[in-house]
């Protein structure tokens, strides 16, 4: 059905034809759409009197209809805004296409980072991102984005608990997410928060009872009769230790086995280690000999970490096509228009995505 409007170029709605002539979809979430049937037996029932008069309009009654379906979702703390399209087009001013401009908040909502949590090459990809944004970027959400923001972060912390999957990580996000907070909050964010202040507060208290519960939480011992990690020869858990690109793992795993241990102590793991994530001009900054008057690279690590970045590596990354300024994983794909589009694709780093929404 050809679409009529006030822009000839917009994509216009989806229109699907029935009985009763062509009727447009709107995307409502699942959880609403289970309760459509309902609201719209509400929606055309006529209220009659005693004398058989109408008291509403059927005008009115789709109105209400339409109000409590609004309702329905805001009032629905679980859900969350689904698009059937998993990309969203980066826009930064307005055009003859496109009125306004993209946000941070809105990008939030269109992406798929409440399934993308299930998947382990990009749970620390999204675990990061939610870090960023607690530090500095949370006021930018709008207050729809910051529903979906505690929603994913109530899933993640469901998650931990359950499969006990990097605990570490989710305890540095919460301990940033809650200084952030205590600051807006006793501060002169009041002015600056979506919200009733008093949800923030309840808020808060939440990500105060998660911290506790990650703090008790035991790592159930797994009962496995067959071949275990300390069975593999003493040069399998080398290569294994050097795969590592946080010293942190490391150490963790040094924990398990005394040989484990030995093999974490390592100058030159903990060299290449070094090497990897830091330049040579910083090492002369920074320089940390041991006992024996060899550097001590463990130490020269944790110290060039306080005052550089380093790398970061997530399984898989959003994408940024350069060609159709769209923002997408790479497995579901985008709508390219290039000849070529593997050569548009830019990998895009979880500080790379806030700086895209910075105007």
């Amino acid at each position: 059905m050809p679409f009529l409007g006030q822009d000839w170029r917009s994509p216009g709605w989806r229109w699907v034809k029935t009985q009763d002539g062509w009727k447009r979809c709107e995307p409502f979430s699942a959880a609403l759409e289970n309760g459509n049937n309902q609201l719209n037996d509400i929606s055309h029932t006529v209220i009659l009197t005693g004398d058989d008069e109408e008291i509403y309009s059927t005008e009115d009654c789709e109105f209400a209809a339409k109000k409590r379906k609004k309702d329905h979702f805001r009032n629905n703390t679980d859900s969350q805004c689904f698009y059937r399209e998993k990309w969203i087009y980066v826009h930064k001013e307005s055009t003859r296409e496109r009125h306004g401009y993209c946000t941070l908040g809105e990008a939030f909502n269109r992406l798929d980072f409440s399934s993308a949590i299930q998947d382990i090459r990009r749970f620390n990809y999204v675990v990061k991102l939610l870090q960023l944004i607690a530090k500095s970027q949370l006021t930018s959400l709008s207050g729809a984005a910051q529903k979906n923001y505690f929603n994913i972060l109530d899933k993640i912390v469901r998650k931990v608990m359950e499969d006990q999957y990097n605990p570490r990580l989710i305890k540095d996000l919460l301990q940033d997410l809650s200084s952030t907070l205590c600051i807006l909050i006793r501060g002169v964010g009041k002015s600056v928060l979506v919200g009733n202040i008093n949800i923030w507060i309840c808020r808060l208290e939440t990500i105060l009872l998660w911290q506790q519960q990650l703090k008790n939480l035991q790592m159930n011992k797994q009962v496995n009769n067959g071949l275990t990690l300390s069975d593999l020869p003493l040069h399998m858990l080398n290569n294994i230790l050097y795969r590592f690109s946080d010293g942190w793992d490391i150490i963790t795993l040094g924990q398990v086995t005394p040989t484990l241990y030995m093999l974490s102590e390592d100058r030159q793991l903990w060299k290449k280690l070094c090497q990897y994530h830091f330049a040579e001009k910083q090492f002369c900054r920074h320089l940390i000999p041991s006992e024996k008057g060899h550097i001590d690279w463990k130490l020269m690590y944790f110290a060039l970490q306080k005052y550089y970045p380093i790398k970061e590596q997530y399984g898989d990354t959003l994408h940024f096509c350069r060609h159709c300024s769209i923002l997408f994983w790479k497995d579901t794909g985008h709508p390219c228009t290039a000849s070529d589009p593997n050569t548009c694709l830019m990998p895009v780093s979880p500080q790379h995505f806030i700086d895209l929404f910075k105007f």
